[in-house]
């Protein structure tokens, strides 16, 4: 596996590749970014990661602070995944004029709910550096993880935006046994949070067992109630049109539909979702 630091070294070596699948990640890797690299293996003939840890989609510094760097453990399981290149700039190498100065994405309604309206200028944040390193890497084929659906939704509009030929590939949620999201977040539970946290994922399968029968007011209170209990602070619990992410207040069978979960424990920042048709 070659890895790079720099643009130029990293263009350079692509210059004369085609059918490149790439996943962009922020390190602390985990199975659900393994499974997206073997995906992307079995598709592309070449296949790329990046790791960056993106101040710019943090609008809280003691998140940026706490994000756990593990660069060689992530490049163990990159090369043992057949990953046949590595993209690892620091941030004055993706920001030359500093993180300040960029541009500004027409996200529409998405950056004014759920994640843009509770982390403001997170998805510009996104978009900024999902286009510099598609730009850089110009791949065609592009592996993002539905646990980040938002996030998935987001950089689809951004495509839609920059007119990029890239094709994004969103892949299905990996889970731990019990049903929590494969998070790198997940490091910074203690032993009992860990053991609390799967509460999120119940949560959404309750939803989903029952919304032909209840109503999404009936069936959201009985979530928050029980989060509660389990010590989260939820933000939200959403009901959202899972083509567009319009916010729906009563189920539509018509619809194909999502339910989205925003909810801190221990100052640990979780989000999950679940469609539901």
């Amino acid at each position: 596996m070659y890895v790079f630091k720099t643009q130029n070294e990293l263009r350079a070596y692509l210059t004369d590749k085609q059918n490149i699948g790439f996943v962009p990640t922020m390190g602390a890797l985990h199975d659900g970014h393994i499974q997206l690299i073997h995906q992307s293996t079995s598709e592309n003939e070449y296949t790329g990661c990046s790791i960056f840890v993106n101040p710019t989609q943090f609008n809280n510094q003691h998140d940026f602070d706490k994000y756990p760097i593990t660069h060689e453990k992530d490049m163990a399981l990159l090369l043992k995944a057949g990953c046949d290149f590595l993209f690892l700039p620091v941030v004055d190498e993706m920001y030359p004029e500093g993180i300040k100065t960029q541009y500004s994405y027409d996200l529409g309604y998405i950056d004014t709910i759920l994640e843009g309206s509770h982390r403001p200028g997170h998805f510009q944040g996104v978009c900024a550096i999902v286009h510099k390193l598609l730009l850089a890497v110009k791949p065609t084929h592009l592996y993002m993880g539905e646990k980040d659906f938002q996030q998935c939704m987001v950089v689809k509009r951004l495509l839609e935006l920059t007119s990029m030929t890239v094709q994004l590939i969103i892949c299905p949620t990996l889970r731990d046994e019990d049903g929590l999201a494969k998070s790198s977040r997940n490091t910074r539970l203690s032993s009992s949070a860990r053991q609390q946290a799967n509460g999120i994922y119940n949560c959404l399968k309750y939803i989903h067992d029952h919304y032909t029968t209840h109503s999404f007011d009936v069936l959201q209170q009985n979530c928050l109630e029980q989060l509660s209990t389990l010590g989260f602070t939820t933000e939200y619990i959403a009901l959202a049109d899972a083509n567009n992410l319009t916010i729906m207040d009563t189920f539509d069978i018509d619809k194909k539909m999502v339910v989205l979960i925003a909810a801190v424990l221990e100052g640990v920042r979780l989000i999950d979702n679940m469609r539901l048709n």
